[in-house]
C-alpha cells in the first residue's frame, strides 16, 4: 500500500467533504431569496486496480445537483406584480443586453421606464396584446416576446365605431302618442368622438300605432334649457326609423321580418355608426333599455393586474380594462440540469434540453399566482444536519492524511 496513496485519499475525502460544506453554506445564506432552489453534493467513489496482495487507495468524486423542480412553499403579498407559479414552468426573463434566461423569482417592480424587472435585475417578457393583437408563440423558442411594460399605457381616446342593444323591451300596453315632444318613452347613451370627447345621445320611442314604433335620435348637447324638446336644429342624429313587432304565436313580440333591425347615423365630431336594434322586443312589460358601445375618453393607468393564465390587464381610472400583455411560461425536458447563473437565474445546458413555451395550464404547465411569491426550497433543519455530518467527515478524512504522514515519517526515519 501506497502512503501517498493514503493521503492523497485523505486529501480527497477532505476536499469531497469542502464542496458539500461549500453546497450547505449555499443553501443557508439563500434560505429566505425567493425562488431559490437548493444545491447538494453526491459522493461518488474512485476506485484503482488492485493486485491480490496489495490494496491501493482511491477518492471520492463530488458532483452538485440542483433541486429545481422541488417547489418552494407559497407566500402571499399584496402587490399585484408579485408572480409565483404553482405547478411547472419558469418566468422567461432577460438581461439589460437582451439575453434570456428562465427563472422562478417573481418579485417584480417596474423601474424609472416602467420594464417589470426582479430582484435579481432580469426583465420580466411577454407577448404584446394591446390593441387586440393575437400572440404569435414560438413552441421551441423564445422570439415575439418582449419587455413587459406597465408605465407605457396611457389610455387615448377612441370614438364610438360600435353600438347595439344588449337587451331592450317596449312596453306593449303603452299608449300611442301623439308624437314629438310627446314621446312613450326616453333613455340616453354615452358615445365617445375622435379625440375622447363624450357625446351624449337621447333616444326617443313613439307608439304610433298598434305594435308600430318611430325611433329618434338626438344630440344631448342641442336640448332646450332644462333638457328635452325642443332641440336646436340639427340636433337629429339620421332619420326616424319606424320598426314593426310580430305579436304572433311565432314572433312573440320580436321584430316583424320586414322591419329594419338598425339604424345608422354619425356621432358628431366622430365616426359613423349603426346602432344594432336587432334584439329590441315588445311584449307586455315595463320599458326596459340596455345598450352596449365601444370608444372610450382619454384615461391614465391605475393598476394591472394578472390572470392566472398569464393575461395582464391595465385597468385605467375611468375602470376601462384592457389586456396588455400575455406572460408565457416555458420549461425543458430535465430542470434540474438547467445551469444556474448569477441572480437566481437559469439558462440552457446540453444535459437539460431544449426550450418549451406554453401559456399557463397548457402543455403540462403550471398557473401563475397573482400576488404571491415562492419561497426558497431549503429546508434549515436538513442543511444544518448536513453542515454537521461535512464537518465530523472533514475532521475524520483529516485523520486519516495526518495518520499517513505520520507513518511516511516513520519510515523516512528508519535509515539513520
Amino acid at each position: 500500500m501506497s502512503l501517498y496513496g493514503v493521503m492523497r485519499t485523505g486529501g480527497s475525502g477532505m476536499n469531497a467533504q469542502s464542496n458539500k460544506l461549500a453546497t450547505v453554506a449555499d443553501n443557508i445564506a439563500n434560505v429566505n431569496t425567493t425562488g431559490y432552489k437548493r444545491a447538494s453534493t453526491e459522493f461518488s467513489s474512485l476506485i484503482l486496480r488492485s493486485g491480490t496482495g496489495n490494496y491501493n487507495s482511491g477518492s471520492v468524486e463530488t458532483q452538485v445537483r440542483y433541486a429545481i423542480s422541488d417547489p418552494g412553499t407559497m407566500n402571499y403579498t399584496t402587490s399585484a406584480t408579485d408572480l409565483a407559479i404553482q405547478g411547472n414552468g419558469f418566468f422567461v426573463v432577460s438581461d439589460a443586453g437582451g439575453t434570456p434566461y428562465l427563472t422562478r423569482a417573481g418579485s417584480f417592480v417596474p423601474d424609472g421606464q416602467g420594464n417589470l424587472y426582479n430582484t435579481g435585475g432580469y426583465y420580466l417578457m411577454g407577448y404584446n396584446i394591446k390593441n387586440g393583437a393575437q400572440p404569435n408563440v414560438v413552441a421551441n423558442g423564445l422570439g415575439n416576446l418582449e419587455v413587459v411594460n406597465i408605465a407605457q399605457q396611457s389610455l387615448l381616446g377612441n370614438p364610438t365605431t360600435q353600438a347595439g342593444i344588449s337587451s331592450a323591451n317596449l312596453d306593449s300596453n303603452a299608449a300611442i302618442s301623439a308624437g314629438p315632444p310627446n314621446f312613450t318613452s326616453k333613455t340616453s347613451v354615452i358615445t365617445y368622438d375622435n379625440i375622447g370627447n363624450a357625446v351624449k345621445l337621447d333616444m326617443y320611442m313613439f307608439k304610433t300605432a298598434a305594435n308600430t314604433w318611430d325611433v329618434q335620435i338626438y344630440n344631448s348637447a342641442g336640448a332646450a334649457a332644462g333638457g328635452g324638446f325642443p332641440y336646436a336644429a340639427g340636433s337629429q342624429l339620421g332619420t326616424t326609423q319606424t320598426f314593426t313587432f310580430d305579436v304572433s304565436a311565432t314572433g312573440k313580440g320580436r321584430l316583424a321580418a320586414a322591419s329594419p333591425t338598425s339604424m345608422a347615423f354619425t356621432i358628431p365630431g366622430g365616426s359613423p355608426v349603426t346602432f344594432d336594434m336587432s334584439s329590441m322586443t315588445q311584449v307586455a312589460d315595463e320599458f326596459q333599455f340596455k345598450a352596449t358601445t365601444n370608444g372610450n375618453a382619454p384615461s391614465a393607468l391605475d393598476r394591472v393586474e394578472v390572470s392566472s393564465d398569464g393575461t395582464m390587464y391595465s385597468i385605467f381610472d375611468d375602470g376601462t380594462r384592457i389586456a396588455s400583455y400575455k406572460i408565457p411560461l416555458a420549461t425543458v425536458p430535465s430542470p434540474d440540469n438547467l445551469s444556474p447563473e448569477v441572480g437566481n437565474v437559469y439558462s440552457i445546458s446540453t444535459n437539460s434540453g431544449n426550450i418549451q413555451v406554453d401559456f399557463a395550464g397548457n402543455s403540462g404547465l403550471g398557473t401563475i399566482k397573482p400576488e404571491a411569491l415562492e419561497a426558497s426550497n431549503v429546508d434549515l433543519a436538513n442543511e444544518l444536519t448536513a453542515m454537521i455530518e461535512s464537518q465530523r467527515g472533514y475532521t475524520a478524512n483529516s485523520k486519516v492524511f495526518q495518520t499517513g504522514a505520520d507513518l511516511l515519517d516513520v519510515l523516512v526515519n528508519l535509515k539513520r
